[in-house]
């Protein structure tokens, strides 16, 4: 047991200095040699020769690096953000949907513990359930990202999830997502597809294109996380902390609490 755990400190070890050595650009300038770079990382992180074909073929973002630059609503009051996210429609909907397909939620509340009004919540929230999953190429966006200088250690493991979703068949070099590579109903980053993803109609596939295995990874991924079953979500609750570990803002992680709250009365 020893060595085994000296030979995977070793492998972090390396792990690291090879991420550590990787360059990175805040312009377009350089992006094809370090694909090249990255292949050669990529490979050493288990990526197979479809994941390397689509970091191959992946295209530098333009419209990613934009929006990364430029994201205001996280900077409106709650009140306002709320407005411009429609959340009053978001509810409205959200009971709708919960009252036409009541056992698929309580399924997953008794599987996972966590409440319809959460999970309907960020359906609405991230895609307008699953109305616009967003136009940018999922591969393409992630590894933009992680080549610019800005977040590159963030968003790496990432880049590695969406290839080897590519690997798996998940995705595709042409799969779209949103314009940080999120993707699906619910929009994970590749690399919480990756850890979190569950196969929630047991067709043997874990598509986030379909609601069912979305909902569920949702659901897995906020248990996982510490979701406390039959404890409250509210500010200030228990089970808030876990909300604030989907989603890094602070009007949004009241948003849903909210949104949650009035789908769940």
């Amino acid at each position: 047991m020893r060595g085994c755990l000296f030979a995977s400190v070793l492998a972090l070890m390396g792990a690291s200095s090879a991420a550590a050595a990787l360059t990175c650009g805040n312009t377009s300038a350089g992006f094809e040699a370090w694909k090249s770079e990255f292949a050669a990382y990529a490979r050493d992180q288990g990526v197979g020769d479809r994941g390397l074909e689509a970091l191959a073929r992946a295209q530098y973002a333009s419209r990613t690096i934009s929006a990364d630059r430029n994201q205001r609503s996280f900077r409106y009051s709650l009140e306002r953000f709320m407005e411009v996210r429609g959340a009053a429609t978001i509810v409205a909907q959200g009971r709708k949907r919960k009252a036409r397909n009541p056992e698929f939620y309580r399924a997953l509340e008794r599987q996972y513990g966590v409440p319809a009004g959460v999970l309907i919540a960020i359906h609405g929230m991230e895609t307008a359930f699953g109305g616009f999953m967003g136009d940018s190429s999922v591969v393409s966006a992630i590894v933009t990202l992680t080549f610019d200088c800005r977040r590159s250690d963030f968003f790496r493991p990432h880049a590695i999830g969406a290839l080897k979703l590519v690997d798996k068949g998940s995705i595709s070099g042409q799969t779209k997502g949103a314009k940080h590579g999120e993707l699906g109903h619910t929009q994970f980053l590749p690399g919480n597809a990756i850890t979190y993803g569950v196969d929630g109609n047991g067709d043997g596939t874990v598509d986030f294109y379909n609601l069912t295995d979305a909902m569920a990874s949702t659901a897995n991924y906020l248990r996982r996380k510490g979701w406390r079953p039959g404890r409250g979500y509210q500010p200030g609750e228990p089970n808030f902390a876990v909300i604030e570990e989907w989603n890094a803002a602070t009007v949004y992680q009241k948003a849903i609490a909210i949104m949650a709250g009035q789908i769940d009365d």
